[in-house]
């Protein structure tokens, strides 16, 4: 509440909130008004000792104060401030495992934009600083709102195996904003601390108290992450007309999506943390390698980094600074670096970069291809998935595809249906699935022997190969479709705009399959069935262009040439899209 810094006895958090330069704490979420509160409210430390350190009313003192009045025994009167179960119940030597249970009372999301959002917002003019500050405002409602209503549960019963939807996606957040980065030397991190209280209401008539239950929240971290960045890229876009573009951080992972026309040099300033995580990285994987003989894996290699983390990182400044003055420094160090052309320009170039990145993409989302792309990725990346592992996919998808534009409400629910009906079967228990490959691969070895060593290239990194695998399978689709055009057109070079897909949303199969591969229009099977349709146009408009250019060239006189060898076929890349491979920052934490 004071910027992680430490308060000095005696001082109203207030003034410590202001001598640490952040603003105050502000309440939001559904579930305010059943404890009297009211969006927007200040968090003050009083409420958040009660709610968030004793499980009580935010207004419990009022209410207990009242109940001693009536006559009410001390007891009774602090149990009436309760909501749900006290946390002295995890104490008593009756619980079971006492001595092994402790209380937790909230749980923090930590909501961060793209490092060239925080460069625009520390090096903008205070119109544009606003104006991000409005968009990230909005997109943490937005994703706090969806986490409430799909995501929350309340649980009851032993080791909390009944579980519900908590009522009107209720919930109580104490949102916390933070200006600044734990770098040696002060750099920009616009971002929002969302902690969330564990107490929620239940959806039965009298409205009773219960916990959220936490590993619900926690399966779907990066869901709810790509779902904040989605919404922050088109506030951005919509209100100050930018657009977004891949970048690429570490070869061989996931892209980043940043502001274009940013400079990227400002986005090394900024990070001076990750620089510092990544140097102390090389050691610990170099003493990995000693000891075992190999490269860490993924997991091994996500325990070093968060080792690297601990070991670099800085404790918070001790001197007071105001937001404006950390602008001041941060232009002063920027233009002492870069040069004040950079810094003032800094909103021109990424108006005039956004003209170009709409001028060369469009922002057209495929459903079929959108779906074949997320369950190729997550195949190649964890084998067997569930449905929130696919919706963030979907997600990503989107962000690249529509680069700030806004996409269609429940337009990521639609393809990640399509996906689990047409390209996934069911497998293990907990309603986990994988890719149908009798679906997504065709039965041809030839074009088998081609695909499936994209996705077991051990060599390239996870990411690497996933991408690789998704652009052969969109690929095929796209064959499929041209294919059935060439059947139905008599010139096989006056190419049609890709019709809609025909899926539509149906039950998720928790059953066998009926055998049934790709319809017509997405289009595996297509290829099967219309190879020597293909074939034979193409045949027969070779010839006839071949036949036309002699014919020329004996009316002219000319000798006839070899016939050359035809061209390889282009590289076929996704309309609107370019994957770029990268490592994700930013988001929900």
């Amino acid at each position: 509440m004071v910027g992680d810094g430490h308060r000095p006895a005696g001082t109203a958090l207030r003034d410590a909130q202001d001598e640490a330069g952040v603003p105050p704490g502000i309440w939001r979420g559904r579930g305010l008004d059943a404890v009297g509160l009211t969006a927007g409210d200040v968090v003050s430390e009083r409420q958040a000792e009660l709610l968030l350190g004793e499980g009580r009313h935010p207004d419990a003192d009022r209410i207990e104060r009242e109940r001693l009045e009536a006559g009410d025994d001390p007891a009774k009167a602090r149990r009436a401030t309760v909501l749900g179960r006290p946390i002295e119940h995890n104490r008593s030597p009756k619980t079971e495992k006492a001595k092994e249970r402790r209380p937790w009372l909230g749980m923090d999301f930590t909501f961060r934009p793209p490092p060239t959002a925080h460069i625009a917002w520390a090096f903008g003019a205070d119109e544009i600083r606003r104006v991000l500050e409005l968009c990230q405002d909005i997109s943490v409602d937005k994703t706090l709102e969806w986490v409430g209503e799909s995501v929350a549960q309340v649980r009851w019963g032993s080791d909390g195996k009944h579980r519900k939807p908590i009522r009107d996606g209720g919930l109580i957040v104490a949102v916390l904003r933070h200006y600044e980065s734990r770098a040696t030397e002060s750099r920009p991190l616009l971002h929002d601390h969302a902690v969330i209280s564990i107490r929620v209401r239940r959806p039965d008539e009298a409205g009773t108290w219960g916990n959220l239950s936490a590993d619900s929240l926690l399966a779907n971290i990066v869901v709810a992450d790509t779902l904040y960045l989605l919404f922050f890229m088109e506030e951005v876009s919509a209100r100050l007309g930018w657009a977004w573009e891949p970048r690429e951080v570490t070869p061989g992972y996931r892209p980043v999506m940043e502001i274009a026309g940013i400079d990227q040099r400002l986005i090394g300033w900024q990070s001076t943390r990750r620089q510092q995580i990544e140097d102390a990285l090389s050691v610990l994987v170099a003493d990995y390698e000693d000891e075992h003989g190999h490269r860490p894996g993924e997991r091994a290699g996500y325990a070093l980094a968060c080792k690297a983390a601990d070991r670099t990182r800085p404790p918070k400044r001790k001197d007071l600074r105001s937001l404006s003055e950390l602008r001041m420094r941060w232009r002063e160090s920027a233009v002492a670096a870069f040069g004040a052309d950079v810094i003032d320009r800094l909103a021109e170039r990424a108006r005039a970069a956004a003209a170009a990145v709409w001028a060369r993409v469009r922002p057209v989302v495929d459903i079929v291809l959108a779906a074949v792309d997320a369950v190729a990725v997550v195949y190649v990346m964890r084998g067997a998935f569930k449905r929130h592992h696919l919706l963030a996919e979907v997600r990503r998808h989107l962000s690249y595809v529509l680069r700030g534009r806004p996409h269609q409400p429940g337009l990521d629910e639609q393809i990640v249906q399509t996906a689990v009906d047409d390209y996934t079967r069911p497998v293990g228990r907990g309603r986990m699935m994988t890719a149908d490959l009798s679906a997504l691969y065709p039965r041809d070895t030839d074009d088998q022997a081609v695909l499936r060593p994209l996705t077991r290239k051990r060599t390239a990194p996870p990411y690497e190969r996933a991408r690789l695998a998704a652009g052969a399978l969109a690929a095929r689709v796209r064959a499929a479709r041209r294919a059935e055009r060439l059947g139905s057109h008599p010139l096989p070079y006056a190419v049609a705009v890709p019709a809609a897909s025909r899926s539509h949303l149906r039950s998720f199969h928790t059953g066998p399959k009926t055998g049934r591969l790709l319809e017509a229009e997405t289009g595996i099977d297509a290829v099967e069935r219309t190879r020597q349709t293909m074939e034979a146009a193409a045949a027969k408009v070779a010839a006839t262009i071949q036949d036309s250019k002699r014919a020329r060239e004996v009316a002219h006189g000319l000798r006839p040439q070899p016939t050359p060898a035809p061209a390889p076929a282009p590289h076929t890349q996704q309309p609107g899209i370019e994957h770029t491979p990268g490592r994700t920052t930013g988001g929900v934490a």
